[in-house]
C-alpha cells in the first residue's frame, strides 16, 4: 500500500529521531529536531522540550500526533520496522501494542490477524511474512521459538496492565506455562516480580515478567487515554526498549515528535471537508435533513462512476434518562419518516446490530446507525457521510469522537460530485452563533487547530431560511418543504 506524503514524514520523523537516539541518547535526539526549523514550525503549540520518563529515562519515548482519518494505526504497523531499523537491535522484536478499549483491541487484532488488510501486509513486507499476532487474552500461547523467530505483536488494552496492585491480575500471575521463556534466568534478576515458596524467592512465569525480559516495542494507540501515574508505573513493569504513541489530541507533555495538519489530509483526499453545518430549532427538524441530505448524496453517489457508495446518517441520540432516546428515535425513523427498519442499525452497549456486519457490501441494506457514544472510538465506516446530534452539542462529550466517523473519505479518493466530498452535520441548537463555535472546538479537540477548524466548517443555519436549507442539503430548488405539526418539516419533490 503507497503511502500519502505526510506519512511518509512522519515515519521518516521517527527514524530520525531513533537513529539520532541511538548516538547522542532520546532527550538530545528529540531536541535536535525541534532546532529544524521547518519542524518546530510544523510543530506549533506542540513544541516543547522532551521529558523522559522518570522510570525510564533511557527508553526513547514520543508521539506523534495526526488528525481522526490520517491513518494512525497503519503507522502504528509501519512503526516496528522503523524501529527494529533505527533503535532495536534484533531481526524480530517483540511488540506490545495497547489500545483504549477492548472494541478497539478486537478490531485491531482481527485486522493484524487477516494477511490481506493493508495493516498485516504493512508487517508481513517488512519481516518477510514472519510475524504471529496474539491478543493478550491468549498470552499462554507465545512459545520461545516464536519470540526468536518471528515478529510477534501481542494486541491488549492500557487497561489491562495498568493496576495499582497485581494482584488477581493475569498478565501478572504466575503460570506454568510460561515455565519454557524462564529457562536460565535467574530468581534475583532486577525488575521481575516474584513470590515466596518453600522460604526461597522465586520469579514469577507471568506475562508481565516475560515483557520485562524482552523489551518489546511498545505502541500505544489513542495515547491521549494513557495518561495517568499507574501508566508509567505499569511502563516500569514492562520495561519497552520504546515507546511510540499515536494520538489526534495529544497531551502536551508527551514529547510531541511530529505534528500533521488537517490541510495535508485534505490535499492526499483522506478526509471530506468542508463540514456543512446546519442548525434546526427542533430535534425531529434535524432528523428531517439530516434524511433528506443522506437521499440526495445517494443520488450523487448513484450517478458516480468511480466506485460504489451507500451514503450513512450517523444518528446520535441521547441516554436513557433523557427524552429522545435510541427507541424513541428509532420508532420516530420509522413511523413518522417512514424509515423502513431494516436500514436502521442500532449501535450501543446493549444492542449490537453492527456487530458482523459488511457496511461496504452493496447487498447491505443499512443507511441509518443511531449510537449514544458507543461509535465514539474504534469505527470506520467512510459511507457515513451525516452526523445528526439530537442531543446539546455543547454539552456532549462524545461529539468529537462521533464527528470524526464522518469525515473519512471513501476510497480515499475525491469524487466527481462536489457534494460527495463534503461531510454534513445537522443539529438541534437555537443559539447558532454559539453552536457554531462549538463545533470548532470538537473539531480542535479532534486535532485540527484553531484556523484549521474555523475554515472548514460551513455555517448553514437550516431553520431560519428556505434558500439557506436547500443550499446545505443541494436540493432542487423545484422540491417542496413543508411544515407540519411539532416542528417537523415534511420535503417532497
Amino acid at each position: 500500500m503507497e503511502l500519502k506524503e505526510f506519512q511518509k514524514d512522519t515515519l521518516k520523523a521517527l527514524a530520525d529521531f531513533l537513529k539520532d537516539a541511538r548516538v547522542e541518547g532520546p532527550k538530545a535526539a528529540c531536541e535536535k529536531q525541534l532546532h529544524d526549523p521547518d519542524r518546530k514550525r510544523r510543530l506549533g503549540r506542540f513544541a516543547s522540550g522532551y521529558r523522559p520518563l522518570q522510570e525510564l529515562p533511557d527508553t526513547p519515548y514520543v508521539c506523534l500526533r495526526l488528525p481522526t482519518g490520517g491513518g494512525k494505526t497503519l503507522l502504528s504497523a509501519y512503526s516496528v520496522s522503523v524501529a527494529r531499523e533505527n533503535w532495536i537491535e534484533r531481526d524480530y522484536p517483540l511488540v506490545l501494542w495497547l489500545t483504549p478499549t477492548n472494541t478497539i483491541r478486537l478490531q485491531t487484532a482481527e485486522a493484524l490477524k487477516n494477511t490481506r488488510h493493508p495493516y498485516r501486509q504493512a508487517l508481513d513486507d517488512k519481516f518477510e511474512g514472519r510475524v504471529r499476532v496474539f491478543d493478550i487474552a491468549d498470552f499462554t500461547a507465545i512459545r520461545p521459538q516464536d519470540l526468536r523467530d518471528n515478529t510477534c505483536v501481542v494486541i491488549g488494552t492500557i487497561q489491562t496492565l495498568r493496576v495499582d496492585k497485581t494482584e488477581g491480575r493475569k498478565v501478572y500471575a504466575h503460570n506454568e506455562e510460561l515455565e519454557p521463556h524462564f529457562t536460565g534466568i535467574p530468581d534475583n534478576r532486577p525488575g521481575l516480580e516474584a513470590y515466596e515458596k518453600g522460604g526461597a524467592t522465586k520469579i514469577k512465569f507471568s506475562f508481565a515478567n516475560l515483557m520485562h525480559v524482552h523489551r518489546p516495542l511498545m505502541i500505544v494507540d489513542e495515547a491521549h487515554n494513557a495518561m495517568t501515574g499507574l501508566t508509567r508505573e505499569m511502563q516500569a513493569r514492562v520495561n519497552p526498549a520504546a515507546i511510540i504513541e499515536f494520538t489526534a489530541t495529544p497531551q502536551l507533555q508527551s514529547n510531541i515528535l511530529y505534528n500533521v495538519r488537517a490541510e495535508e489530509l485534505k490535499r492526499e483526499e483522506m478526509i471530506k471537508l468542508p463540514i456543512v453545518l446546519a442548525e434546526h430549532r427542533t430535534w425531529q427538524a434535524a432528523v428531517t435533513a439530516a434524511i433528506a441530505t443522506r437521499a440526495n448524496l445517494a443520488a450523487k453517489a448513484a450517478a458516480d462512476q468511480q466506485a460504489y457508495i451507500r451514503p450513512i446518517v450517523l444518528f446520535q441520540a441521547q441516554p436513557k434518562d433523557e427524552e429522545v432516546r435510541v427507541d424513541v428515535l428509532k420508532k420516530h425513523l420509522t413511523e413518522n419518516e417512514s424509515v423502513p427498519e431494516a436500514t436502521i442499525a442500532v449501535a450501543t452497549g446493549d444492542q449490537r446490530d453492527l456487530d458482523g456486519l459488511n457496511l461496504f457490501d452493496p447487498a447491505t441494506k443499512i443507511e441509518y446507525v443511531i449510537t449514544v457514544e458507543a461509535l465514539k472510538e474504534g469505527w470506520d465506516c467512510s459511507f457515513a457521510y451525516v452526523f445528526c446530534s439530537v442531543s446539546n452539542i455543547r454539552s456532549a462529550t462524545a461529539v468529537e469522537q462521533l464527528l470524526g466517523r464522518v469525515l473519512r473519505m471513501p476510497y480515499a479518493k475525491r469524487r466527481d460530485a462536489p457534494e460527495l466530498n463534503k461531510a454534513y452535520a445537522h443539529v438541534s441548537e437555537t443559539e447558532f452563533a454559539t453552536t457554531a463555535k462549538a463545533l470548532v472546538d470538537k473539531l480542535v479537540l479532534m486535532g485540527f487547530d484553531d484556523t484549521e477548524a474555523a475554515e472548514n466548517i460551513e455555517t448553514v443555519q437550516g431553520g431560519l431560511t428556505m434558500d439557506s436549507l436547500y443550499s446545505v442539503l443541494g436540493l432542487n430548488p423545484n422540491c417542496d418543504i413543508r411544515s407540519v405539526s411539532r416542528g417537523r418539516s415534511r420535503l417532497t419533490c
